[in-house]
């Protein structure tokens, strides 16, 4: 088996930062030097308590974190110290982390937990593994349009959603009653709710068919979600509800994307989610946009005020919760986490209907069948535990996976093989080479040649995101597909190329 260049010098240097590191078949094991793991307090801070429990904890070993790469990927230390750490956590009441991995598309993250990351924990939660980008997520649709079809009417179909999608000509305002039903049963909920005649621009809508598409949402699109955590000017007990955030794509990697399927590799997997070689695919990626970020952020300080007071905090800053110790707080965090995600099914089921609406105003009666709807930042009981996955998806056997590539690069629609090895999870993208600053800092080379944006039909109002998010910017999406389709991860179903992206 290849091994990666000056694979033996990379060991030593990540040994030098900490990390004890070995390699075997494009899979990395990770663990933090015994020397510098970060947790142990000294006897006064650890005085008080109970003595079998401080045993435990200071005795326990934290997994082993383990990273599948493609051979010639970049190993990025930052991303393995944030995942080492990540392995390391435990609650010294009760708790802790029993296997770490993480995906071909792993690099860091922003917030201490690196991108790509997927955590089973026993005994404990940590709010900060899923952080504040809650059920972002994946939405892919087909439509039976011809590309030539498509390009003929191409820029009127553009000015139209330009107007949705960036200056405010949706609406997509609801009733209280809907909106604390969004929040507490997600799609469902808002689909019962909704009165005989819907408000705004849902009364285009084809219900019948939303209600169908719940069996192709994951979970339905529907978790056990309560309106008191959502944000309190949502919810009112009357009136109209006038959301801003709702039906928006956001910044970021976020995108709406006009596809068209270039190759069906699995025909009899294709043929039964109904996806043709020649189709038009549109495909949605968003989350819960502000209400994640409101729960997330207070869930991150509920969790480190709730830390025992005579312990020094972590290093890394990710504080448990702890069944044995916080029994209130770990019933609630789900629920508060499905309030968000619940947010988050119907932000990109309002986004997929606004293209579709528009779809049907330009080209008439196009069907444009949902293919599946996927999240990939989402904490999920499973086992006698729970699951965390921070920038990947689910990838249960036979459930529809969804990888994409850059606005320069193709996507793919995969089926998921169930393999515990990797905890039944996928990446949720090819992930990032440069940062967004090293984009867009001073002096780099913005043009398109350089950034690969030549040829790339970038739809945004603000031009640095169409530097930010360049096709450069990210790594190649055809190593991540090979490596998980060789591991047994996923199985390739059919290859997308994008037409023309819409960046916020």
């Amino acid at each position: 088996m290849q091994q990666p260049k000056n694979l033996n010098r990379l060991l030593r240097a990540l040994s030098r930062q900490g990390l004890d590191v070995s390699y075997s078949n494009k899979i990395y094991s990770i663990s933090l030097n015994s020397s510098v793991n970060e947790h142990w307090q000294d006897a006064s801070a650890t005085r008080e308590l109970n003595s079998s429990l401080k045993e435990q904890w200071q005795d326990a070993d934290a997994p082993t974190a383990e990273v599948l790469l493609p051979e010639d990927f970049p190993v990025e230390a930052k991303a393995l110290k944030q995942l080492a750490n990540l392995a390391n956590v435990r609650h010294p009441q009760g708790g802790c982390v029993c296997r770490a991995i993480a995906t071909p598309d792993f690099h860091p993250g922003d917030a201490g937990v690196a991108i790509g990351s997927i955590v089973e924990t026993a005994g404990m939660v940590i709010p900060a593994a899923t952080g504040s980008d809650i059920n972002c997520g994946m939405r892919l649709h087909v439509a039976d349009l011809s590309i030539e079809q498509f390009l003929s009417q191409r820029d009127r179909f553009v000015e139209l959603l330009k107007g949705d999608y960036f200056f405010g000509t949706r609406d997509v305002s609801m009733t209280a009653k809907t909106a604390r039903a969004m929040f507490q049963h997600g799609i469902p909920g808002w689909l019962d709710a909704i009165p005989g005649k819907a408000t705004g621009s849902a009364a285009n809508s084809d219900f019948q068919q939303l209600a169908t598409e719940c069996d192709r949402t994951f979970l339905g699109g529907s978790m056990n979600g309560d309106v008191r955590w959502a944000p309190e000017e949502l919810v009112p007990n009357d009136g109209l509800v006038r959301d801003g955030g709702l039906a928006t794509i956001g910044g970021g990697n976020h995108f709406v994307e006009i596809q068209v399927v270039e190759e069906v590799i699995d025909r009899a997997t294709a043929y039964t989610w109904g996806v043709r070689s020649g189709q038009i695919a549109f495909m949605i990626h968003s989350g819960s946009r502000n209400v994640g970020k409101y729960i997330g952020g207070m869930w991150r300080d509920r969790a480190c005020d709730a830390w025992p007071k005579t312990l020094k905090h972590p290093d890394s800053r990710l504080f448990p919760l702890s069944v044995a110790a916080n029994p209130e707080l770990v019933s609630s965090y789900p629920q508060a986490e499905a309030t968000a995600a619940n947010y988050g099914f119907i932000n990109r089921l309002l986004l997929a209907e606004l293209l579709r609406w528009r779809l049907r105003q330009v080209f008439g009666d196009v069907e444009a069948p949902l293919v599946y709807d996927l999240p990939h930042n989402l904490t999920l009981g499973e086992g006698a535990g729970w699951v965390t996955r921070k920038g990947a998806c689910p990838a249960h056997s036979g459930q529809p996976v969804i990888v994409p590539g850059s606005m320069g690069a193709p996507s793919y629609l995969l089926v998921g093989k169930g393999n515990d090895r990797f905890l039944r999870s996928a990446s949720h993208g090819a992930g990032r080479a440069r940062s967004r600053f090293d984009m867009s800092r001073a002096g780099a080379d913005k043009t398109d040649s350089a950034l690969g944006l030549t040829g790339v039909d970038c739809i945004t109002w603000r031009e640095e995101r169409r530097i930010e998010e360049a096709p450069t910017a990210y790594k190649p999406i055809q190593p991540v597909i090979d490596v998980q389709v060789e591991a047994q991860i996923v199985g390739a179903v059919a290859k997308m190329k994008p037409v023309l992206t819409f960046k916020a």
